[in-house]
């Protein structure tokens, strides 16, 4: 008897403004979701992926979800096969985290259905090699809040060092995703390779106290923290009428606004969804008038990270798809 899982995995806010590759969050939406079922093949596959737009390669070998499946068997020393099909739910090249999104939905998903060997902790090196695959570099900014959920602080890459950090429960972000796309790989090589020390010396005063206002509940000093001193003014020079839009965001209430991500999506933080609608009103305005229309997402900060939604016992004859057309 072959067995299924369908599980949910949250899109992310990294960065979160002074805290490039090393801070992130997660939302509660959008996010992917993906349906394994098992099978005798002895293979990793791919059958289906939805919402891509015909983007995404089937082919389990170059596909984040299938690699970081494959790479999760092989070191529990399994030979199970599995079948992955990957429902897209959020845009691609967004600054949100979509990569990060499709393999945590299937790590978790594969590690739930081979009986939880693994603990979220040690799955994520397998996370962030299905970064690495998409887009050459494996930060964990955002697959680390993706599985674990919340406000998360990579501490150390070498060796892998992560905090959870905790965060005022009326905190709530905004997140708009300008329709336009931004490659990873050309945000980041736009980056300066060297900054002053002044920069360094700025920014490490806005983390700490990024941090330390989110553990004491502190809503002036997250707000004063929330300043990217090197990476913003570089990046968003790629997302247009950006400036307009974070001053809207801050004079309609926001804690802080920046780039989420690469971008081109922006996150603003504040402190009730009334308030983060107003934000969100205020921040797509700024867009329509140079003609960019957005996607809008407004979220608590999400505590739980992946999710299953369901998973049963399937016969072998079974149409997997038919437990999928109601997503």
């Amino acid at each position: 008897m072959n067995k299924q899982i369908r599980v949910f995995a949250p899109a992310t806010v990294a960065n979160v403004a002074c805290g490039f590759d090393v801070l992130g969050f997660a939302l509660n939406e959008p996010g992917d979701e993906v349906l394994l079922q098992t099978n005798d093949t002895g293979e990793v596959t791919i059958s289906k992926i939805i919402g891509d737009g015909g983007k995404l390669p089937l082919n389990a070998q170059k596909n984040t979800a299938g690699v970081v499946v494959k790479q999760y068997l092989n070191h529990i020393g399994s030979s199970q096969g599995i079948d992955i099909q990957l429902h897209k739910k959020m845009p691609l090249g967004s600054g949100l985290g979509s990569s990060a999104a499709s393999a945590v939905a299937s790590l978790f998903a594969v590690n739930e259905l081979m009986g939880a060997p693994l603990s979220r902790t040690q799955l994520l090196p397998f996370a962030m090699e299905g970064e690495r695959i998409a887009c050459g570099a494996g930060h964990a900014d955002n697959v680390a809040p993706a599985l674990l959920g919340g406000f998360v602080l990579i501490r150390s890459y070498a060796p892998l060092d992560v905090v959870s950090i905790p965060f005022p429960k009326d905190l709530v972000a905004t997140v708009i995703h300008p329709q336009i796309e931004i490659r990873t790989e050309d945000a980041r090589s736009i980056l300066k390779k060297s900054i002053l020390l002044k920069d360094a010396i700025q920014q490490w005063g806005n983390i700490g106290g990024l941090i330390a206002g989110l553990i004491q509940g502190d809503y002036e000093l997250i707000k004063r923290s929330l300043q990217d001193v090197i990476i913003e003014p570089v990046r968003s020079l790629l997302i247009p009428n950006f400036d307009k839009v974070k001053q809207a965001a801050l004079a309609n209430g926001a804690l802080g606004c920046s780039i989420s991500g690469s971008g081109p999506s922006i996150f603003a933080l504040s402190t009730s969804l009334s308030l983060a609608g107003d934000i969100a009103s205020a921040m797509r305005k700024e867009l329509k008038i140079i003609g960019i229309d957005c996607d809008v997402y407004i979220s608590p900060i999400n505590k739980i990270g992946p999710k299953v939604l369901n998973s049963h016992h399937a016969s072998s004859h079974e149409v997997t798809m038919a437990n999928y057309s109601n997503y």
